[in-house]
């Protein structure tokens, strides 16, 4: 990418996080810790599902997705980090920044309509429970999972990199995302902002209206029935679905519904760690730790591992 008077970008510069080197150490083990409970955490998630026939239900065929788009999520953006705390040189080739910034817009795209499934699920589960193996069969859910993930996420990112980045190239951010990289651009990016704008709106309300017309019923159909441990079992059953889209929905509205501005990106960096980092952790927490079935799994696997 070129631009009058100036040579061709070939890499960006991430801005330290602090210049402290010992603080930086601290957070190369706290990042690195995160990284490794994410990736443990989600596989040992998927295994489970994989390896427990109690579990081989469309609602965790679609928790084992979602625990594989954090992985993808976690291992987009860490482990550069990782290495940039170590290295003095704190730079991520162009071909780098313009990979990482593709799968990240893919990423949360395939989340988002993976979460709307899972409520999809649970409405199907909970409103029309006698009808619930034919509307959720193996092939719909093959199909919610399979155009989430075909999701095509490179014309955003064609748009940010045709623009003309000229000055300095350093990244007001800790990883390459489209907010940070415009406030870099020189040449005009209306049209570009204006996309962002439109796909992330239609992407988080359209997958949103899904997950909030599908609670709609389920709250009715709930406070319909006599059964007070019908309802208990119920309210549980998506209390940690909601958790995770309210922490999902709440970043993600906070980053991109906004223009990029100076101030909205040193916020959005904050807001950033919880969606990027600390959501992807905190997922395979709470669904295990909130769920019977998977509590009755892992100790199943774990009493076959030890006494078997």
């Amino acid at each position: 990418m070129s631009t009058p008077n100036h040579t061709t970008v070939t890499e960006f510069i991430l801005l330290r996080l602090t210049d402290d080197p010992v603080l930086e150490k601290i957070l190369f083990a706290v990042f690195l810790l995160i990284h490794l409970i994410t990736v443990v955490g989600n596989l040992c998630v998927i295994m489970l599902i994989r390896t427990s026939s109690r579990l081989h239900t469309p609602m965790y065929f679609f928790l084992g997705h979602l625990s594989f788009v954090d992985i993808c999520y976690s291992s987009n953006i860490i482990p550069n980090m990782l290495y940039n705390f170590l290295s003095d040189q704190k730079t991520i080739s162009y071909a780098g920044c313009f990979t990482q910034c593709l799968l990240f817009i893919a990423l949360g795209i395939t989340e988002f309509y993976i979460l709307a499934s899972v409520a999809l699920d649970h409405y199907v589960a909970i409103c029309s429970s006698l009808h619930y193996s034919t509307r959720m069969s193996k092939n719909i859910c093959r199909s919610l999972v399979t155009v989430p993930y075909t999701s095509n996420a490179l014309p955003q990112t064609l748009l940010t990199f045709h623009s003309s980045f000229c000055g300095s190239l350093e990244i007001n951010h800790f990883y390459h995302a489209d907010p940070p990289l415009l406030m870099l651009a020189c040449s005009d990016t209306s049209v570009k902002k204006m996309a962002m704008l439109v796909v992330a709106s239609f992407t988080q309300s359209s997958s949103l209206f899904i997950i909030l017309l599908s609670y709609l019923f389920i709250f009715a159909t709930i406070l319909r029935m006599h059964s007070a441990e019908g309802r208990h079992k119920s309210f549980s059953t998506c209390g940690s679905h909601l958790i995770i889209v309210t922490i999902s929905y709440g970043t993600l509205f906070c980053t991109y519904l906004r223009p990029p501005t100076e101030k909205s990106i040193e916020e959005s960096k904050i807001i950033a760690v919880f969606y990027a980092f600390l959501s992807p952790m905190l997922n395979p927490l709470i669904y295990s730790l909130r769920n019977k079935d998977m509590n009755h799994s892992m100790q199943q696997v774990i009493k076959g591992s030890f006494f078997h």
